[in-house]
């Protein structure tokens, strides 16, 4: 019978594991090093261990030994050997992580370190973003961009002039003969019965390798999908059934106009890539994605022909049922976005114990939802392009749980806002809360629960936000607190000058077809000066939406609180000083809100 002796030395569950085994019937060399597992990565330290292994085992008394595999003459014999060789490497490993420096862990408090500082690291660490992608990423975004120019016909001898359509934004206008069909396909996705998901399913099913599709102005969209059985994995929100739906019934012109507007200040590639990440680099996945929320955007949100472009002060004055339950919940707080996290990602503060189920209409809540949302987009900079969620859970009690506005928060970021979050800290949550907890977490993708983090204090959360950007309230060190600011008479007024707003969204025009040629030139040939002149154009993009904002969106609590300013720049903390000075407070008026 065979007696064992297991040694292991091990730093936590990842690191490197030494396992000797010994019996009455002897062990070689082979056995000794066939035994060493290392689990962490470090190649010198793991040298350094396989060496001394080597040593021990090979001087000639016990290479004679071994080589013949002869029995130890004792137990105690092979337990000495045994403890000799633990305590000499456990003396090695010791030394050699004693010595060695420790790595920094991002839990540490950032000192002295800008918003600034921190919006280029993010830049430069980010993977998939534009300026920091593989070969083979770059490949993939040739790939996409060559079909969604398929789709919007940008290219073809038939494509309108970019020049001739100044819109603010483009409603997708679907013929009179297929509108009352449309209102039953774009019911909400919690109202659907099984039978409308299975025929659902059964629609994505029966795309074939190629679907050539007839766009409704009668011309053809000659867009070739192999998508085999990955059409209906993971697409809980029917989106390739909305794909081929949109391609049928919208014009390629409106697709296009739709998915520039949503671009605003970022980066096109940027906006794209976000598709991309969002399916795994899975070109034909993130086409269906990006045409399905384009569809979302356009014609079951009207985000920017209605959300963003009427805004605070056409609720004021509106005062009907659905604006009361929009301002109620901006006035009182129930969400907004203060400050930065240790990753330069703007936070956005959820204080649950101010909702109350059933006091606000479904359509105010996702209203407000979509307005928070892409106003939190304004507010992105540089390389950061994700937020930080914290939903204060103090004073929670079951009259503040509400299912339906969690569902549709889901849908939002899982669906039509991929890759827009960044954290989410639950903090002080009740005990009551973890069956909510258990029945919300299997609505989530994984890779946005593994996002989701518990705090209970101040301290915890400092692992993520600078204790002198916590709230006081939240027990940190920022004595800053929400207070609604009143939309101002008047400060919307630019939107009247429709003829300065037709002439800008028509200049712009100009940079999307110049964006649009260049991108078609590197889908060809991706060389430096291409890749050049694209950038250059994407850099007038973005300072071309700051003159145009003011034309096309509706002020905002931030724009009136001097956090957005003129130009698209962003100052999270008015009062701090800057370079020795201290910055006043801001006070708007309508003649200076741009």
């Amino acid at each position: 019978m065979q007696t064992s002796l297991l040694f292991s030395v091990s730093r936590s569950a990842s690191s490197r594991i030494l396992l000797l085994f010994t019996s009455k019937k002897g062990f070689g060399v082979s056995s000794a090093h066939r035994y060493i597992r290392f689990n962490q990565v470090n190649s010198s330290t793991s040298s350094s261990l396989t060496s001394l292994v080597r040593d021990l085992t090979s001087s000639p008394p016990f290479q004679r030994q071994f080589q013949q595999r002869q029995p130890l003459q004792s137990s105690a014999s092979a337990l000495l050997l045994a403890a000799l060789t633990v305590g000499l490497v456990y003396s090695a490993y010791y030394s050699y992580h004693k010595t060695s420096p420790k790595p920094t862990s991002h839990s540490e408090p950032l000192q002295d370190i800008t918003l600034e500082d921190l919006t280029a690291m993010t830049s430069e660490l980010a993977a998939g973003r534009p300026g920091n992608l593989t070969s083979e990423q770059e490949e993939k975004l040739r790939q996409l961009w060559k079909l969604i120019f398929q789709v919007c016909r940008v290219g073809e001898e038939n494509q309108a002039p970019a020049a001739n359509v100044p819109q603010t934004t483009t409603t997708i206008s679907v013929p009179p003969a297929e509108e009352e069909k449309k209102k039953s396909r774009m019911t909400s996705l919690w109202s659907r019965s099984s039978k409308a998901n299975k025929s659902e399913s059964d629609a994505a099913s029966t795309t074939s390798s190629t679907a050539p599709t007839t766009a409704a102005d009668g011309a053809p969209v000659n867009i070739q999908l192999s998508l085999g059985s990955k059409d209906g994995e993971a697409d809980k929100y029917g989106q390739t059934k909305h794909f081929y739906e949109t391609l049928q019934s919208y014009p390629p012109s409106a697709i296009r106009d739709t998915i520039w507007s949503m671009v605003k200040h970022d980066h096109p590639d940027a906006l794209v890539l976000r598709f991309l990440r969002a399916r795994k680099w899975d070109v034909e996945k993130a086409l269906i994605m990006l045409v399905s929320t384009m569809a979302w955007r356009a014609k079951e949100m009207d985000v920017d022909g209605d959300i963003m472009k009427n805004g605070e002060l056409e609720a004021v004055e509106k005062n009907d049922g659905i604006s009361k339950d929009f301002l109620a919940q901006i006035r009182k707080g129930i969400s907004y976005v203060h400050g930065c996290d240790k990753q330069g990602r703007p936070l956005c503060f959820v204080n649950v114990r101010l909702h109350k189920a059933g006091e606000q209409s479904e359509e105010s809540l996702e209203r407000y939802t979509v307005y928070l949302i892409e106003t939190c987009r304004m507010l992105l900079r540089g390389g950061v392009d994700t937020a930080t969620i914290v939903f204060d859970m103090t004073g929670f009690s079951m009259a503040n749980m509400d299912y339906t506005p969690v569902k549709f928060m889901i849908k939002c970021f899982e669906a039509n806002y991929p890759e827009c979050l960044g954290t989410v800290l639950v903090h002080k949550a009740p005990w009551i809360f973890q069956g909510i907890w258990k029945v919300i977490r299997g609505w989530l993708d994984p890779v946005v629960a593994n996002k989701v983090h518990f705090t209970n204090n101040a301290t915890e959360m400092q692992e993520y936000i600078p204790l002198k950007h916590i709230p006081k309230d939240l027990d940190g060190q920022e004595d800053w607190s929400y207070k609604y600011v009143e939309p101002v008479p008047g400060e919307n007024d630019k939107m009247k000058d429709t003829a300065t707003r037709d002439e800008l969204l028509r200049q712009r025009a100009e940079l999307y077809k110049q964006y649009e040629e260049a991108t078609m030139e590197w889908i060809k040939t991706a060389n430096a000066e291409v890749k050049k002149r694209r950038e250059e154009i994407a850099d007038k993009m973005r300072e071309d939406y700051w003159r145009v904002d003011p034309y096309i969106r509706a002020r905002s609590y931030y724009d009136r609180t001097g956090v957005l300013l003129p130009g698209g720049e962003v100052d999270w903390y008015p009062g701090e000083k800057k370079n020795g000075e201290v910055k006043k407070d801001v006070v708007t008026s309508p003649d200076d809100l741009d």
